[in-house]
């Protein structure tokens, strides 16, 4: 599968600096999270920017930063890569996250804010990793498909 993907989507650099743009995000938000002293597994957490925040919630954020920033300063396929894997992963903490608010089970100290911001940032990262991804081109060729049937074959 890899050898069909394009090495060089003409909108590469459009997903490397919004994944990067995303990253930085998440860097920004995890940095300011452990100043607010908050408990690592506390389940109220602190607010920022209308967000709350823990130390997990703030390591976890500092990571994805970090990934993210990484893959779209070393581009291609590993910016897509990364940019689908980290999408995919917010999209799905969404909705994790808004199962547990107001139960004990929320260690990540999500309000429905933090569950709308992930759903947003990891619907953005996952577009524009996807798009590097995805080729119009046919990589098996014509010749190994039958014409469809009521079409001219030649």
């Amino acid at each position: 599968m890899e050898e069909h993907l394009p090495l060089d989507s003409p909108l590469g650099g459009v997903y490397r600096v919004a994944g990067a743009l995303g990253g930085l995000i998440l860097l920004i938000f995890g940095v300011a999270g452990f100043f607010t002293g908050a408990a690592f597994l506390s389940t109220e957490g602190e607010k920022i920017v209308g967000l709350h925040t823990n130390g997990l919630l703030s390591l976890i954020s500092v990571l994805f930063g970090v990934l993210l920033i990484g893959g779209a300063i070393i581009g291609g396929n590993v910016a897509a890569a990364t940019n689908t894997a980290i999408g995919t992963l917010m999209l799905v903490s969404g909705l994790i996250n808004l199962t547990v608010i107001r139960t004990d089970a929320n260690f990540l100290a999500f309000g429905i804010s933090n569950v709308i911001f992930s759903f947003v940032l990891g619907v953005v990262i996952l577009t524009v990793g996807l798009y590097g991804r995805v080729s119009s081109g046919d990589p098996y060729g014509e010749e190994n498909y039958p014409p469809a049937r009521g079409t001219d074959a030649g």
